[in-house]
């Protein structure tokens, strides 16, 4: 099975986050905190994510 990637930020979109709201693009240091900004908040509510798509996973197929 090909490893497929279902969602992805690329610093293309961080950089145009930045200049929106800072007024202004990232540094190579700024990006590196972003970068771990970014995971830590996808990492913290994937969890309840999961919960929920393979729990209407498994309601939807016990129909």
């Amino acid at each position: 099975m090909k490893n497929k990637i279902i969602f992805q930020i690329a610093e293309e979109d961080l950089q145009n986050e930045a200049i929106n709201r800072i007024g202004r693009k990232l540094t190579d240091n700024e990006i590196d905190i972003a970068k771990d900004g970014i995971e830590w908040g996808i990492s913290e509510p994937l969890d309840i994510t999961y919960n929920t798509i393979f729990t209407e996973m498994t309601r939807y197929n016990n129909l």
